[in-house]
């Protein structure tokens, strides 16, 4: 992504426990190496949260091509909420509707509290947040916390995806595949040199390879 600052990250910096109390902390992990730009994952996010055309929660940038014919490959990235545990969008909000679920780490938005001010929208670096056009109120990735997660299931994007390029999951769960995949490779964040301690990492894709 142009602009992003990533570094690698060592297993045991990824999965530190978070500021809140609760025995969850959520994270999302998207493996480059398998993503081939279907866009099924933002489709599903547009279709179960009902997000209006014109905004998304979610978008996969296409770079490239990168190389000369026959070998030539694109790059994938996620652009979405990263559900920072120190988020600036909570930290700017003057009333409240922007905050991080203590039960979940989730970083989510009061649609009845939010009055529209864009404070969010201004302090976000990742520049993921927007005006729902319906509600008039800010909007972006939850995770589906009022959907999908409600219902115990995993969020859209991640039950949609046809090659299992993302994986959800619980920080705090030394078991969970999360923590398994993020130990267990190289990984990044973006703009981690801001102190956001972002929580959707990534495993950076290598001149196109798609390994499924």
């Amino acid at each position: 992504m142009a602009g992003a600052s990533l570094y690698p990250l060592s297993g045991n910096e990824a999965v530190a426990s978070a500021d809140h109390d609760s025995g969850i902390n959520y994270a999302l992990l998207h493996d480059e190496t398998k993503c081939i730009g279907c866009n099924a994952c933002s489709d599903a996010c547009r279709e179960v949260n009902q997000v209006p055309e014109g905004v998304s929660r979610l978008e996969i940038i296409r770079t490239g091509p990168y190389g000369e014919y026959p070998n030539q490959f694109y790059h994938f990235s996620r652009k979405s909420c990263q559900h920072c545990e120190d988020a600036p969008c909570v930290n700017v909000c003057p009333t409240g509707a922007a905050f991080k679920d203590k039960k979940t780490g989730i970083v989510t938005v009061d649609a009845w509290k939010c009055v529209g001010c864009q404070y969010c929208i201004a302090a976000c670096p990742y520049q993921v947040r927007f005006i729902n056009p319906v509600t008039k109120a800010a909007d972006k990735c939850d995770f589906c916390r009022e959907t999908q997660l409600k219902q115990g299931k995993q969020p859209a994007c991640v039950e949609a995806c046809p090659t299992k390029a993302l994986v959800f999951g619980n920080l705090k769960d030394p078991s969970s595949e999360v923590v398994q995949m993020i130990r267990a490779n190289p990984t990044q964040r973006s703009k981690v040199d801001l102190g956001t301690r972002p929580k959707l990492f990534k495993i950076v894709a290598k001149q196109g390879e798609i390994k499924l």
